[in-house]
């Protein structure tokens, strides 16, 4: 119990003591006698300029140096997370550019190493497809197409023999380019399914287009098999911003994103915009040559800015810490410099006091030897005609034997030694107002005084009894202070 009480009372007075050095001692002063320069004494003023200064100057630096860190160190996490997902898109793109293309080179192949008379016999039709589903996987129906645009032969899971293709858009298209890949459709099959299609020229005009179906879901699980992130999303939209493969944020197929689709470049491009749950997000993207399709990767910044948070949290409080013991320090420096500034001041101002004061005695001891002087002057004359009425007194005998007449004239000598003691106590006092240290006996300085006042107390009903102990020792002293 007693412990406790006792840190308690120690902290107390600590936290006192503290509060106490920064606590400024000149919160109320007021100089009256500084004139017309008045704002040099002002030490309120002068206090919170001091704080004021030195603060900006300790907490400007500390805080432009921590915005700038901060700023450069978000840079470098958005500089880092958009390399990230460049390279991403850059691989990711090259893997499903890769899944297309083989599977294109490899119809292309099968059109031009087979004659048109080989690849009409449905049987060895068949075969074809059976080796391209097991090799490559996905190929669920293949047929040939005359110049007519009907089809001649046709294997598969589908019925489509005699299917006039003439009039289909992608036909003309494989006309003109040599070569088709469409982006996800439904067409006659009525499921979701990818149509390539490649074109070969017989001589004279003549020629034939290798049509395949290719199932969507080797597309879809090539682009989930691609290590993206807990938050990233990456899938396939065509030119229209349809998804061509499920996206985590955005649904299934066919669904329309609400990005814009960004405009064509033959290299994966970085953009950065705002999600509606997620916050800022960096787009990543990347075209597919020869295909309508445009791969998207939309990575969170916030997913990789998240663990420097932690840090930016620990950097806050280092950074609070810091300006609050820069602010404590300044105030306590300020407090204590102008304190001392406060402290000289009081000093000047008791010098000054006692240099007036001094000047006020030496003027009143100028006033009282001139006095003395003049009062002695006419005692001296008084002193001396009374001693010679004296004398004359004693050479008769009539006036000797009159003691009332003898006893005046003692009277007015007396009177006139009394008044010379006076002016011998102000001759003292005004020669003694110069320090002058000397041997002093406490009983002389004690009846010279009292002579001085003697009369004034009688005349306001004051009686004085002194009583010196005999044995005091004289001592040094300054005479006229004493």
């Amino acid at each position: 119990m007693f412990p406790n009480n006792y840190q308690r009372i120690y902290k107390h007075g600590l936290d006192m003591s503290i509060l106490k050095k920064l606590t400024p001692g000149f919160l109320d002063h007021k100089d009256v006698t500084a004139g017309p320069y008045r704002h040099h004494f002002d030490f309120q003023r002068i206090w919170k300029r001091a704080i004021l200064v030195t603060a900006t100057v300790a907490l400007v630096p500390l805080i432009i140096w921590a915005l700038s860190g901060y700023r450069l160190t978000m840079e470098t996490i958005e500089s880092e997370l958009e390399l990230r997902t460049s390279q991403l898109v850059s691989s990711s793109w090259r893997s499903v550019s890769l899944f297309l293309t083989e599977r294109r080179s490899v119809l292309d192949f099968i059109a031009h190493d087979h004659d048109l008379e080989t690849l009409q016999n449905p049987a060895r039709l068949g075969k074809i497809l059976d080796n391209l589903d097991k090799r490559f996987g996905g190929f669920i129906d293949l047929g040939v197409i005359d110049s007519r645009g009907q089809q001649v032969s046709h294997t598969g899971s589908h019925q489509m023999e005699g299917v006039d293709f003439n009039q289909q858009p992608w036909f003309r298209e494989v006309l003109n380019r040599g070569v088709y890949v469409s982006e996800l459709v439904t067409g006659p099959l009525n499921d979701p399914h990818i149509d390539l299609a490649v074109k070969r020229e017989l001589g004279d005009g003549a020629f034939f287009v290798l049509h395949a179906v290719l199932k969507p879901e080797q597309l879809t699980e090539t682009i989930a098999q691609i290590d993206v992130g807990a938050k990233a999303d990456l899938f396939i939209v065509n030119r229209d911003g349809v998804l061509q493969t499920p996206s985590r944020y955005y649904g299934p197929v066919f669904q329309k994103i609400p990005i814009a689709v960004p405009a064509y470049s033959p290299k994966a491009r970085i953009l950065k915009s705002n999600h509606d749950h997620t916050g800022r997000i960096v787009i990543g993207y990347a075209h597919i040559p020869e295909t309508p399709y445009i791969l998207m990767m939309i990575q969170e910044q916030s997913e990789d800015i998240q663990p420097w948070y932690k840090t930016t949290w620990a950097f806050i409080g280092i950074l609070t810490a810091s300006i609050l013991m820069i602010l404590l320090v300044t105030l306590g420096v300020a407090t204590r410099l102008v304190n001392q500034i406060h402290a000289a001041d009081q000093e000047r101002l008791d010098t000054l006091h006692q240099v007036e004061y001094a000047s006020k005695m030496v003027s009143l001891g100028r006033l009282a030897s001139g006095v003395a002087h003049e009062i002695n002057n006419p005692l001296a004359i008084i002193n001396e005609k009374a001693g010679h009425i004296r004398d004359i007194f004693t050479l008769t005998d009539t006036y000797v034997k009159d003691p009332k007449l003898i006893g005046l004239v003692d009277s007015v000598i007396s009177t006139v030694q009394r008044c010379a003691s006076v002016t011998r106590g102000l001759l003292n006092f005004s020669r003694h107002l110069n320090l002058s240290i000397q041997v002093i006996d406490l009983q002389e300085i004690i009846d010279e005084v009292q002579n001085v006042l003697s009369k004034e107390a009688e005349h306001r009903s004051i009686t004085v009894d002194v009583a010196v102990s005999e044995d005091i020792p004289a001592f040094e002293s300054d005479r006229g202070k004493l």
